[in-house]
Order: C-alpha cells, then sequence, then structure tokens
C-alpha cells in the first residue's frame, strides 16, 4: 500500500465503501504516466515519493492513478490513457488492447486523507502585491522590471484564486491614482505656447493609454474574474479613466488651457493658418473617451463658432455682392463638414453645421433677398440661384424665397404689361419671361411644385391686370404667326410657337374676348386667303378645343367648314348653265357663302357697285337659290376683294385692291378728274370708308391717284386725277387697303359684342339658378354666379342684371325681406 498523498492537485479521485487504497503501476501501451503532486507547506510544490510497498495487478486491470492526469498531457497520450469508472453494478470497463475478459469481481478502494488542512504561506498576499506594486511604479515611470510579465500574470492569478481580488483591484487603483495626479500637476504651469502645451497632455494622455494597457494586460484575470462577477466596479481600463477624468477635473488650469488651446487651433484654421490636425484629433478623442467631450468642448467650441460667424457674416454682407457671399457661405458649410470628418466627434456635425447655418444664412435672409435676387433673376444666373436655393432649403427658408419670386414676377410682368406703349411686343415679351422663369425652375428650382404654382399664380394676376387688352393682344400675336408672310418659320418653330401662347392663353380669366378676336382675324385670314397653314390653323383650333372644349370652338370649326363648302359651291355654279351663258366676259368672280351664326358680325356697308358686278352678283345668287330654297343671301361688300388690270402710259400693271378701291378706281376708265363730292355720288360709300379708301389710293406708298392739292388728309373740296406717270418694278402691285388695318372702333365694337354676350350668358345663369332654388338669397346667388360664370365680373354689374330680370318680371323680391328673391315661374 502506498502513503496518500495529503492533497491531490487534479482533486480526482474514485472512492468505494471499502477496502485499501492500493498504488497501480501504470497501463501498459500508455505513453506517459499520470504524476500525482502535492503542496508542502514546507518545501512548496514536489514530487510525489513512490512507497517500496507497491502491490501489481495483471494488465487487463484497472488503474486508479491513471485518473490523476496532468494538464501538460497531450493529445496522443489522452487518447492511450483511457479511464473507467465503476457503475452503479461495480463493474468496470476493460480498457486493454487485450481480448476482453470475463468480467472480475470488483475491487473496493478507499483514499483516507489527513486531518490537517493545506494553508498558503504567511505574507503571501503582501509579498505578492509588493512584486506587482513595483511592476506597476515601473510601468508608470518608464523604468525596468526585473520580473517577467508572465509571473505576474501568474501573481495576479493566484491572487483571484484565494479570493483576494477585492484588495488587489483597490491597491492597483490607488497606485495607478498616485502616478495619474502625478502625470496630470506635473503640467501646471507649463509653456504659455499653447501649441506646445497641447503636445505635452497629448504626450500625457498617450502614456496614460499605453500604460493602462500593460497594466490591463498584467491583470486581465482580475477584469475577467472579479470585475466581471461584482456589480458597480469598473474595469481597469475605464478605472484608469475615471481617475484621469477626475483629477483633470481636480486640475481647472489644465483642463481650461487645454480647452482653449484647442479652441484658437480650430479658430487660427478658419482664418487660413495651417494648423496640426492629428493633434486635434488626438485631444478630441481624449475628451470623447473620457466622456467630458459634450460639457468641456462642445459647448464653447459651438458659442465661439456662433462668434465668430456671426462677425464674419456681418462683415461679408457689407463688403461682397450676394452671389460671392453665397460662395462663402458654401464654402464655409464645406469647410465645417470636413472637420467633422477629420478630428472632431460625430455628434458635433448637426449642431456646428446649424450654428454655421443660423450665423451665416438665416439672419441675412431678407438682406440676401432684398440686395441681390432681383439682379439674379434679371441677369438669368443659373448657377446662383441653384446655390441660393440649395442653401435656403437648409435652414427652411424657401418660403421666403418663393415670395421674393411672385413679388419679382409682378413687379417685372407689370412693367412689361402695363406700358400702353409696348403693347405691340407684350405678348413675345411675356413669352420670353415665361421661358426664362420655366429653365430657372427647371434648373435652379429644382423642379419644386410650389415654385411652379407661384409662377402660374403670379402670372395669371399679369394677364389679367389690364382687363381684356392682354387677352386681344394675344389673339392678334397668334394672327401674326399664323398669316402668310412669316419666311423662314418651319412647321416645327410655329407649333412650338402655338404651344407657348396656349401657356398664356390658360391664364386669361376672360377667354370670351380672346374667342372674339381670334375668330374675326381668322375670318380675315380665311377669306383674303393670307392663312400661312391651314394644317397650324386647324392645329391650333384643336389645342384651343382641348383646353375649353367643344362649345369653345364650334363657331371657329363651322368657318372652315363655310371655306370647304364655298369651294364646291363655286366649282358648282361655273360648271352651270347660267354661268356658262349669263355671265359677262373678262370677269372671273368667286363668292364665299358663309354662315351668319359663325362668322363675326360686319356692319352692313352700301355701295354703288358697277353694272358688270352687279350681272354677277345677279346671276349667283339666282344659281345658289335655285340649290337652296328658303335661305337668304346678304352682301358683305367690306369684305371684298379684286385684281384690276391697269393700262399705264408707262406699261400694265395688276393692281390687288379691296371692293371699295376697285368701286373707286372704276369711276376714272370714263373721266380723268373726279372731285371727293362726285366720287362720293357715284359710290354711294359711306364718308369715312371713302375718305380711308381715297387715302390709300392717292396718300399711300402705291399712288395710282393723285391728289389735288398735296396733302395727307382727304379733305371735302379735293380733287383726284389718274397718275399717268405711275410706274412700278413688279407687274402685280398690292394697294394696301385700310380695312385691313384694325382701327379703334372695330376694336370698340369687338369688345362692345363680347359685353353684350357677357349680358346675356349671365342672365341666363340667373334664371337657371332661380329655376332650380326657386327662392335664394342675394348672398347666396351672387355666390353661385361667380362659380358658373368664366369671367371676370363685378359684383356691382351682376346687381344690375338682377335688377334687369325683376323688370322684365323673371324674379321678385320677397315682400319681408328685400334681400330674397323668388322666381317667377
Amino acid at each position: 500500500m502506498s502513503h496518500p498523498t495529503k492533497r491531490s492537485v487534479t482533486n480526482t479521485t474514485t472512492s468505494s465503501s471499502g477496502g485499501a487504497s492500493p498504488h497501480f503501476p501504470p497501463m501498459k501501451k500508455a505513453k506517459s504516466q499520470a504524476v500525482a503532486c502535492s503542496l508542502d507547506p514546507k518545501n512548496g510544490l514536489q514530487p510525489p515519493h513512490p512507497h517500496p510497498s507497491s502491490h501489481h495487478f495483471p494488465d487487463d486491470d484497472f488503474d486508479p492513478a491513471s485518473m490523476a492526469l496532468d494538464d501538460d498531457l497531450k493529445p496522443d497520450d489522452a487518447a492511450a490513457a483511457a479511464c473507467s469508472r465503476p457503475s452503479a453494478g461495480g463493474v468496470t470497463a476493460n480498457l486493454s488492447r487485450k481480448k476482453a475478459t470475463p468480467p472480475q469481481p470488483a475491487k473496493k478502494l478507499v483514499i483516507k486523507l489527513v486531518k490537517a488542512k493545506p494553508t498558503l504561506p504567511t505574507n503571501f498576499e503582501e509579498d505578492t502585491w509588493a512584486k506587482l506594486k513595483s511592476a506597476i511604479s515601473a510601468i508608470f515611470l518608464k523604468q525596468p522590471d526585473p520580473c517577467d510579465l508572465e509571473k505576474l500574470y501568474q501573481a495576479v492569478n493566484d491572487l483571484c484564486l484565494h479570493k483576494m481580488g477585492g484588495n488587489l483591484y483597490q491597491r492597483i487603483e490607488k497606485e495607478c491614482e498616485s502616478h495619474i495626479c502625478a502625470a496630470l500637476q506635473s503640467l501646471v504651469g507649463q509653456s504659455p505656447d499653447l501649441v506646445v502645451f497641447l503636445s505635452l497632455v497629448e504626450k500625457c494622455w498617450q502614456d496614460l493609454c499605453d500604460q493602462m494597457l500593460m497594466i490591463r494586460g498584467i491583470a486581465l484575470y482580475l477584469d475577467r474574474t472579479y470585475v466581471k462577477q461584482t456589480p458597480n466596479v469598473r474595469s481597469l481600463w475605464d478605472m484608469g479613466l475615471q481617475l484621469f477624468r477626475k483629477h483633470l477635473s481636480l486640475s481647472p488650469e489644465v483642463e481650461h488651457k487645454t480647452v482653449t488651446g484647442l479652441l484658437r487651433m480650430i479658430e487660427k484654421e478658419r482664418l487660413g493658418e495651417a494648423v496640426d490636425r492629428t493633434l486635434l484629433n488626438h485631444l478630441l478623442k481624449m475628451f470623447t473617451a473620457l466622456g467630458i467631450y459634450l460639457e468641456s468642448f462642445e459647448k464653447p467650441f459651438l458659442e465661439c463658432t456662433s462668434e465668430f460667424y456671426a462677425a464674419e457674416g456681418m462683415k461679408y454682407m457689407q463688403q461682397s455682392d450676394v452671389p460671392d457671399y453665397l460662395k462663402h457661405v458654401e464654402i464655409r458649410l464645406h469647410e465645417e463638414h470636413e472637420r467633422c470628418l477629420l478630428y472632431l466627434d460625430a455628434s458635433t456635425r448637426k449642431p456646428l453645421v446649424a450654428t454655421a447655418e443660423r450665423q451665416l444664412l438665416e439672419r441675412h435672409i431678407s438682406a440676401i433677398l432684398d440686395k441681390g435676387f432681383m439682379m439674379l433673376m434679371d441677369g438669368n444666373r443659373i448657377e446662383d440661384l441653384q446655390r441660393m436655393y440649395l442653401l435656403f432649403s437648409r435652414v427652411n427658408a424657401l418660403e421666403s424665397l418663393r415670395q421674393a419670386l411672385s413679388s419679382y414676377i409682378r413687379r417685372t410682368g407689370q412693367g412689361i404689361v402695363m406700358d400702353e406703349e409696348k403693347d405691340k411686343d407684350m405678348v413675345s415679351c411675356l413669352l420670353e419671361f415665361k421661358a426664362s422663369l420655366d429653365t430657372i425652375w427647371e434648373e435652379s428650382f429644382s423642379r419644386n411644385e410650389a415654385f411652379c404654382n407661384t409662377i402660374k399664380d403670379a402670372f395669371e394676376y399679369l394677364i389679367n391686370l389690364r382687363q381684356n387688352r392682354p387677352a386681344e393682344l394675344i389673339a392678334k400675336f397668334l394672327d401674326e404667326k399664323l398669316r402668310a408672310g412669316n419666311k423662314g418659320t418651319s412647321e416645327e418653330e410655329l407649333e412650338g410657337t402655338l404651344d407657348k401662347v396656349l401657356v398664356l392663353f390658360r391664364f386669361i380669366q376672360g377667354k370670351d374676348v380672346f374667342e372674339a378676336f381670334y375668330k374675326k382675324d381668322l375670318a380675315k385670314r380665311l377669306l383674303l386667303g393670307k392663312s400661312a397653314s391651314i394644317d397650324a390653323e386647324k392645329s391650333m383650333i384643336t389645342k384651343l378645343k382641348t383646353e375649353c372644349g367643344s362649345q369653345f370652338t364650334n363657331k371657329l370649326e363651322g368657318m372652315f367648314k363655310d371655306i370647304e363648302l364655298s369651294k364646291e359651291i363655286n366649282e358648282s355654279f361655273k360648271q352651270s348653265s347660267q354661268a356658262r351663258t349669263k355671265l359677262p366676259t373678262g370677269i372671273e368672280m368667286s363668292v364665299h357663302v358663309l354662315t351668319t351664326g359663325y362668322w363675326p358680325t360686319y356692319p352692313p356697308m352700301d355701295v354703288r357697285l358697277p353694272h358688270e358686278l352687279n350681272v354677277y352678283q345677279d346671276i349667283f345668287k339666282e344659281f345658289y337659290l335655285s340649290k337652296y330654297s328658303g335661305r337668304r343671301l346678304m352682301w358683305q361688300n367690306s369684305l371684298g376683294h379684286c385684281v384690276l388690270k391697269a393700262e399705264f402710259p408707262k406699261g400694265k400693271k395688276e393692281l390687288a385692291v379691296s371692293l371699295f378701291q376697285t368701286v373707286v378706281l372704276m369711276l376714272f376708265n370714263d373721266t380723268l378728274k373726279l372731285s371727293f363730292q362726285d366720287i362720293k355720288d357715284s359710290t354711294s360709300i359711306e364718308d369715312k370708308e371713302l375718305r380711308r379708301t381715297l387715302q390709300s389710293l392717292a396718300c399711300g406708298k402705291v399712288r395710282v391717284l393723285q391728289k389735288l392739292p398735296k396733302g395727307r388728309e382727304v379733305e371735302d373740296d379735293d380733287s383726284f386725277v389718274f397718275n399717268e406717270g405711275f410706274t412700278a418694278p413688279l407687274y402685280r402691285i398690292k394697294v394696301n387697303a385700310i380695312q385691313m388695318k384694325e382701327t379703334v372702333e372695330e376694336n370698340t365694337s369687338t369688345t362692345e359684342r363680347v359685353f353684350q354676350d357677357r349680358q346675356y350668358q349671365v342672365d341666363a345663369a340667373i334664371v337657371r339658378i332661380m329655376k332650380t332654388r326657386k327662392v335664394l338669397s342675394h348672398t347666396l346667388l351672387i355666390t353661385e354666379l361667380f362659380q358658373q360664370l368664366k369671367f371676370p365680373i363685378k359684383p356691382a354689374d351682376l346687381k344690375k342684371r338682377i335688377e334687369s330680370l325683376i323688370d322684365r318680371e323673371y324674379l321678385e323680391r320677397d315682400k319681408n325681406n328685400p334681400q330674397i328673391y323668388n322666381y317667377l315661374a
């Protein structure tokens, strides 16, 4: 039997109810033997002493000593050293490589322990701490330590295993605190040069980080056991940071000087000087790690930033123009963003950029707009306006920009619309203005819908600023573009122009005024054959139909139908027996038969036609009424035009003239000289019209007649003679007919007709509403009328129409309340 060891290191034992504890030899084929070790208080760690009286058992028996495996057993050895444990039935498995034998009776094992407990060496904790303290001091003082790190690590391990972690932690904390306090105290009163001082602080911080990492490396077992198992105890690293933070706060001079140095360096960088960004980065990371970044640095930093940019903003606004100021702001905001990426903490970005935006932008929004917005718009400065839009969007100032845009459009547009001297160019100027605004909206204002609506609202205000006049001028502009003679304009360009004009048309509130003038001009183009392109004409009508519905273009479409039908009637007339047998020779006549409802209303003008034309008219009338019975033809002499063949002493010419001019000129076939009164009696042309006609023949560019005496105006006692000396380079000459030009009277009559039509529409709307409601108050009736009527009208005008209907007994006032109307069936 072997003597039992005092304490087994592995503590792996197997015991049974009785018997001795024999010492077995190692099993066969095991590559290493298990060694049991004991801890002797006197001699330390000792190998076991073999007892002489050891018993040997057969190879196939179990070796209990093989269970005390050392930690150093290799994997191969472990595979070879297989062990088994007695089962409940007392049967052990055979671990030898021999063939299995029948189970043997179990051997009962007993391990007897001595009564005395193992004890630690005296002063074990103090001695171990002395070694560790020496090492920690050496680390802080940057001196070599004789004890290697592995032994120090094992020492910490031993202390923790024997439940001495708490004391060790407190001792390490106390030791670190003394060194950290000394390190920070050494900074007091150091170099007045802030950059040098900051370098010293950075060195102190870097040293602390390195030292705490080494200490944590030695005491890692303490961090992993005691610190983790004990609540409210910081890790060694955090403990070091907390001590540094504590003693930094106890040295306000060091902290204040550090923050001031950082702020001065950043200010220098803003002023364009080069600074050590790495130093800034390291020190600000120190503030973040210590958890004092927000309170100690960010607050004063943001205050300094606010003061710096407030002063700079005021200075630059006074010294530079708006485009340069906006560029400067853009650069500054970019710099601050870069600053956050390079050395400031990420959490500072938002408040920092917001501070810069507030001082450089938000405070100067009104000044920027007042000083430079109009200049940028007038100069069409797309890039600068885009910069303004993007910067304003950062400070939620787009509403101010939108209002400035609205004011600019109204102010600029008012100059275009209200200047009566520039009426001729009004539409083209408005189109250019709208095109430039659209470009700015697309490229500078990022197609912002609110800005688009602002442009629309402002234009609607402009177009209706002068009631009806812009509508009339838009119709005239279209007439100019659609009339023949626009050389160098392709169909695509014409189509593009029509689309642009249509945009202005949408803004017109009194579309009936536009329709009246457009219809009048279209009639002239169609009747005189002056239309540039029938396709373009029809395209425009299709566009108007899309905008306003078929009711708006009904009459315009009817005019085209009449022209096409007239061509067929003329062809049919030429083939008829009346034309072949009765028509006077030497005359060709083409007749347009117009439906009264489709065409503008023309005042009837009497004229005494030459005999040949009278005959032609009578024959055509006979043919037409035979074909379409029940219709009535009225001749519109003011719309007729002719081509006359004239023989002058200096050559033959063809004259393109109006019907009135034709009648006057035909008189000179019989005589060379006629007085104004003679011509008036012979032609029966209305006085004003006759004066205009004679003016065009004797006072214009093409003078077929001569006026005696000479002068611009036609007087009652003037005489006219045939101009025998007339010459012209062209064979066919157009004598400008006065009636083709717009007169004030014509415009006034057209406008009056529109207002007359509006009265009928108002009356119809009132009757329609009252017929449905039967009884209605004045206020509600006016409200409904405003909703239904598509043109602008004043409440006073509506009241007049209501009074008119009361007089005509369509409505009556309520006997009890005069503000209520009753419908009379």
